[in-house]
């Protein structure tokens, strides 16, 4: 072969290496870019891509729902890097890179029967023009829109692969139209919009193969039937997902000819976006459009693409094949199948968007001969710098809400997302309230912002009965909401005396989610502190482990229940050992290992490591300090140190008895403080007057101070009220009995 001849596969491979290394450099920023919204339960709250035996079965109420190709992608970078973000989002940016690409060859294969040479750099323009254009960003840069983009690519290869063996002069047709089939069953449990695939190839083989319809079905009419028989895997995976967790189709709560109305603003916006992407919004809420002008001249420009598209299919068939295209990719989730959580999203233009850049590509080549690439390629790089700069607003979860706030003022799931940033941030807490209550006013029947805003307010002290109280609103408006339940029995077991309230709402929250292994090991919990209800919280809390064995905290409320019984105390450490390997950067796994060891003779060491552990990861953790304290109040030589510890739990909880107690009890053993622990034993008792220890305590100080062994007895006596037959206070009475009145 001449070097002439090879002259056109080599600008093919130089096309395919430009086009990799642009995509790759308008997405190099985001490698870091956090899991959010949809990211946390799709991959964080999802336990079957954690285990390769369910990662077909994708649960229902994530984004995966009845996609298990698309769990199963997720699956594999948990195996990678658990929920590190950078190899998902090096996962999302190859695919988008590969759809690019097959675009490029579906194009090129398809031009070069009519333009020859000149197919490749239409082919390029399209491509490229395709691949950095900033309305893509959402399906690449969030990760769980790789329900979008990887769809896309087997979509795409479905229809290259069919391409390569309907080639006359091609090799291995059999092979190639399998992996058309085989492209295409992967689309299908990727994403439902693949439903349209088998009708764009069998259009397709109409238009550019085999020039009739009638002559396609009589050339291929086994691969046609395979290509449909793929809606009955769809038919399965959308039955089985019961309309993904009752979001979409009839049962999603939102009327067809509303949502159809939404859509006539939809299109038309996409079609905007196509051409002017300013703004882009990544979030455009729930709301549902109201008739009015404005609808009606839209409905007119969409039905006048329709007309222009029946037309050309008659008249200009390659022209009628993109129009087409476009609708039908569309159809499924624009149309008058209702998304009730969705009614508009950019990531759906992302095959969409193919039929138009391949029209301004070869309409640009056909009038600029020439200089159609240079323009192309010069329009390309402004859209991918365009790319780059709208992936600096997905740099945090704060500014990607801060942003769509800004676009969609009135975007009541914008300001709740918002609020939920701000909360990770120091003392932004007002801010964040003022976010939820904006949410409320914007939509005061939304249950899921009362039942959040009631764990924020949770969170703050002071506020336990405004959490229960948006708890309990959010049960009115949705008594089956079983994550409210959930969350108000956490809210009663904060208040003395309700733990049977606890009880019941975890109870009910477990009927209504009976395999969630959380409500499982918060129930565990709360039985674990009901006396005579000790068994039933350890079986409850192996139920959590057994349902997600990954879950840390469900071996932290385990090993806590396996504490309180006589004998299992290896048991309970191994429990807090694996909480503590499963989330390493959990204080309160580190706390309660350390608990564990105290009580483990032999073992001082490893206690006071994990408590320092603790206040390395949270150095306002009250309990922390005081056991911190308590330990080395035990060795030898580190009183002072013990002391200390003492009084940070205490200038961080100024009420906390126990503190108080020990710190008395510390300074008793200091020469010259004596004063000082009987000031701390009087506050302990102030805050817990029931305590007998307390009583004991303060007696045995006061005894050694002359004149006072009137209050000494008074102490002493009080203590053994409270503990009849306690040998220490009788020992002490006896004691002050000798040394006279």
């Amino acid at each position: 072969m001449t070097g002439g001849a090879r002259r056109p596969d080599w600008l093919v491979l130089a096309s395919c290496a430009i086009l990799a290394i642009a995509a790759a450099a308008a997405y190099s920023g985001t490698f870091s870019v956090p899991l959010l919204y949809d990211d946390k339960p799709t991959i964080v709250g999802n336990p079957t891509i954690r285990h390769w035996a369910s990662v077909l079965r994708p649960p229902n109420d994530s984004t995966a729902g009845g996609r298990p190709v698309l769990n199963l992608s997720l699956a594999l970078n948990y195996a990678v890097s658990g929920p590190a973000v950078w190899s998902y989002h090096a996962l999302n940016l190859a695919i988008h890179i590969l759809a690019g690409l097959t675009l490029f060859g579906i194009v090129r294969r398809t031009l070069v029967r009519r333009s020859g040479a000149a197919a490749t750099p239409v082919a390029f323009s399209a491509s490229l023009l395709w691949v950095l254009h900033p309305l893509q960003t959402e399906a690449v840069t969030y990760i769980v829109q790789r329900a979008e983009s990887l769809m896309g690519l087997f979509y795409l290869l479905t229809l290259y692969c069919f391409i390569r063996g309907s080639d006359a002069a091609g090799r291995h047709p059999r092979l190639w139209y399998a992996l058309c089939v085989a492209s295409c069953a992967m689309g299908t449990g990727t994403k439902e919009v693949m439903v349209s695939a088998p009708l764009v190839v069998l259009l397709y083989d109409r238009t550019f193969a085999a020039g009739s319809f009638r002559e396609a079905f009589r050339r291929r009419p086994g691969v046609h039937a395979a290509l449909a028989s793929t809606w009955l895997l769809l038919a399965f995976l959308v039955v089985s997902s019961h309309g993904r967790g009752g979001t979409a189709g009839s049962g999603a709560g939102v009327g067809w000819w509303r949502y159809a109305l939404t859509q006539v603003l939809a299109i038309t916006d996409y079609i905007r976006l196509s051409f002017w992407p300013h703004p882009l919004v990544f979030d455009y809420g729930t709301a549902l459009a109201r008739p009015g002008l404005g609808m009606l001249a839209c409905a007119l420009l969409i039905v006048a693409l329709a007309a222009a598209t029946l037309w050309a299919l008659a008249r200009r068939p390659a022209a009628g094949f993109l129009g087409a295209s476009f609708f039908a990719i569309l159809a499924p989730s624009s149309s008058i199948v209702p998304i009730a959580t969705e009614p508009m999203a950019e990531h759906r233009m992302y095959l969409a968007l193919i039929p138009i850049v391949t029209l301004v590509a070869l309409e640009i080549h056909r009038r600029l001969g020439r200089a159609a690439l240079p323009v192309c390629v010069l329009l390309a790089a402004c859209l991918g710098l365009a790319a780059a700069r709208r992936n600096r607003d997905y740099s945090s979860e704060q500014a990607i809400w801060r942003d769509t706030v800004a676009k969609c003022p009135r975007n009541a799931r914008a300001h709740v997302n918002l609020g939920a940033a701000l909360l990770g941030e120091p003392g932004r807490l007002g801010d964040a309230i003022a976010q939820y209550e904006e949410a409320l006013r914007l939509n005061p029947d939304d249950a899921e912002v009362h039942n959040d805003l009631g764990s924020v307010f949770l969170k703050v002290p002071g506020r336990l009965d405004d959490a229960i109280a948006q708890y309990e609103e959010a049960l009115r408006l949705r008594p089956a909401y079983a994550e409210a339940h959930n969350n108000l029995g956490n809210a009663w077991a904060g208040v003395p005396g309700r733990l049977g309230d606890a009880v019941a709402q975890f109870e009910e929250a477990l009927r209504l989610r009976p395999g969630d292994a959380e409500m499982h090991g918060n129930l565990g919990y709360v039985l674990s502190n009901v006396p005579g209800r000790l068994g039933d919280a350890i079986a409850q809390c192996e139920e959590a482990v057994r349902l997600d064995p990954g879950y840390p905290k469900a071996h932290k409320n385990l090993g806590s229940a396996l504490l309180k019984v006589p004998g299992r105390l290896d048991d309970a450490i191994a429990q807090f050992k694996e909480a503590v390997r499963l989330d390493p950067g959990d204080a309160d796994a580190h706390f309660s290992l350390a608990n564990a060891w105290l009580a483990e003779p032999g073992h001082l060491d490893d206690a006071i490591a994990q408590y320092e552990e603790t206040l390395r990861l949270n150095p306002r953790h009250p309990r922390g300090h005081n056991n911190l304290g308590y330990a080395l109040s035990h060795v030898p030589g580190r009183l002072n140190e013990a002391i200390a510890e003492y009084e940070e739990a205490l200038r961080l909880s100024p009420a906390y008895a126990m503190a108080h107690l020990n710190l008395a009890i510390a300074l008793s053993d200091v020469p010259g403080r004596l004063n000082d622990a009987v000031a701390q034993y009087e506050e302990a008792l102030r805050l817990g007057p029931e305590n007998a220890e307390m009583h004991l305590g303060l007696a045995a100080a006061l005894s050694r101070f002359p004149g006072r062994t009137d209050e000494a007895r008074a102490h002493a006596e009080a203590a053994l009220r409270l503990e009849p037959g306690n040998e220490a206070a009788l020992r002490l009475l006896d004691a002050i009995r000798a040394s006279g009145p």
